[in-house]
């Protein structure tokens, strides 16, 4: 399939019915967040438009919107203005239609064409935007109301009404539900940020919440019909966890990520390939291991829709932090396009390893490769000598044994003077 294809023609105008939708009016929420928002009775916010002509222009799945997918872009240290201008150098890998903060909504890529922020399912279908990081309790309580509005503001535009998990989503929520995407922000964003300010918590409840004020606000009403916020307070605890929760969190599509990450790289060199296994857009992708010094977010929809079970070139591996392992990949042989992929995205064929001795001598008819480990294996591998290195006879003694799954051949590790190697069998004589 090709990157993005041109899912359905735009859809007809909307209806003077659902431009007229009023909702009844009830109390908003009990959140003491939401309530200190109130009690602040913000004028109506702006929205400046500065769209960008550079971003590309493809259609959303049925034409139009179906929604809003909230993000924030986990970098404490920049600012609304240094954002756009990184993703704006940086959009072939992700951005967004708009930016949030205290004292801005700036809508930079147009909401009728679908943005690269949180995976290829919610791509087709949200329109996005990225609340950037503030640091005190007024900021943070206006640019959740800024949000709020421009949540409302878009799903009024485009004929919809608020709705958890239907028409308003977190990053969080496009993970657990949609898929193709594995991060869990805002959560820990507002999590810490209510704790700091306000000692308390603040959730996609009630976000929604605050959503529905606005939205009423902009029907004419004074609050939101309650059933329409969440589907319940219970139902969306398994969404509000913090960040830190996950091992697999990953920054927001715009962020620069942090420098402080420990990575221990093994290279490979023989072309080595392993295949994409059938979940693999449980994991993103990245141009460098994740948490590294100018890492971030690429997301398989940029890539094509589809790559399950594609056969893909590894020539590196890198361990994070002593734990979790990444791989750099490429489409083709000879492709200049490289990718850091988590290590449950690719299938490498099995090996089985087994204590083992004896003493063969090293066979120098054929000038056969040693490698430093089991050739196509998981743990990658060089030629580090050839069996024409040694004198004819040279002796070899046996400490560990593998044998391939995929096409049974058998694997010696060897030391010969005094240096260890991966051996094929048939590189050895017993004779």
């Amino acid at each position: 399939m090709k990157k993005w294809q041109h899912w359905a023609a735009r859809g007809a105008a909307l209806t003077a019915g659902c431009l007229g939708l009023l909702l009844s009016a009830t109390p908003a929420s009990a959140n003491s967040i939401n309530d200190y928002i109130a009690n602040q009775h913000y004028a109506t916010p702006s929205i400046t438009k500065q769209i960008w002509s550079g971003f590309p222009k493809y259609n959303y799945r049925n034409g139009k919107p179906e929604g809003v997918v909230v993000h924030e872009t986990a970098n404490p240290n920049s600012t609304i203005f240094n954002e756009i201008s990184f993703m704006k150098r940086n959009y072939q890998n992700a951005f967004v239609h708009t930016f949030v903060d205290a004292s801005n909504i700036i809508n930079v890529a147009n909401t009728k064409y679908l943005c690269w922020g949180a995976g290829p399912v919610a791509n087709q279908r949200y329109v996005q935007f990225e609340q950037v990081e503030v640091h005190s309790k007024a900021a943070f309580a206006k640019e959740l109301n800024n949000g709020a509005y421009y949540t409302a503001y878009i799903l009024k535009q485009y004929g919809l009404t608020p709705k958890r998990y239907t028409t308003v989503l977190s990053h969080h929520d496009v993970s657990n539900r949609l898929g193709g995407t594995n991060h869990s922000d805002p959560d820990g964003y507002w999590s810490t940020n209510a704790r700091n300010y306000f000692g308390t918590t603040y959730n996609m409840s009630n976000f929604i919440d605050l959503v529905n004020t606005q939205y009423a606000k902009l029907s004419g009403n004074s609050a939101a019909n309650s059933s329409n916020a969440s589907s319940s307070s219970s139902s969306s605890a398994a969404t509000n966890s913090s960040s830190s929760s996950s091992t697999t969190t990953a920054p927001s599509s715009t962020q620069h990520t942090a420098t402080t990450t420990s990575v221990r790289y093994n290279h490979g060199g023989n072309n080595e390939t392993a295949t994409l296994t059938s979940n693999y857009t449980n994991w993103t992708v990245y141009n460098h291991v994740k948490g590294t010094k100018g890492a971030h977010k690429i997301g398989w929809g940029r890539l094509s829709s589809d790559h399950r079970g594609t056969r893909v070139f590894v020539d590196s591996r890198g361990i994070k932090n002593g734990k979790t392992t990444w791989y750099r990949i490429r489409f083709s042989k000879n492709a200049k396009a490289k990718y850091w992929v988590y290590s449950k995205v690719l299938h490498f064929p099995g090996v089985t390893y087994s204590d083992a001795s004896g003493s063969p001598k090293v066979k120098t008819a054929t000038n056969t490769p040693l490698y430093n480990h089991v050739l196509n294996s998981k743990y990658l591998s060089k030629t580090i000598a050839h069996t024409q290195d040694f004198a004819a006879g040279t002796p070899a003694a046996i400490n560990k044994r593998g044998v391939k799954s995929t096409d049974g051949t058998t694997w010696y590790r060897v030391v010969i003077n005094n240096k260890t190697y991966w051996a094929l069998a048939s590189s050895l004589t017993w004779n």
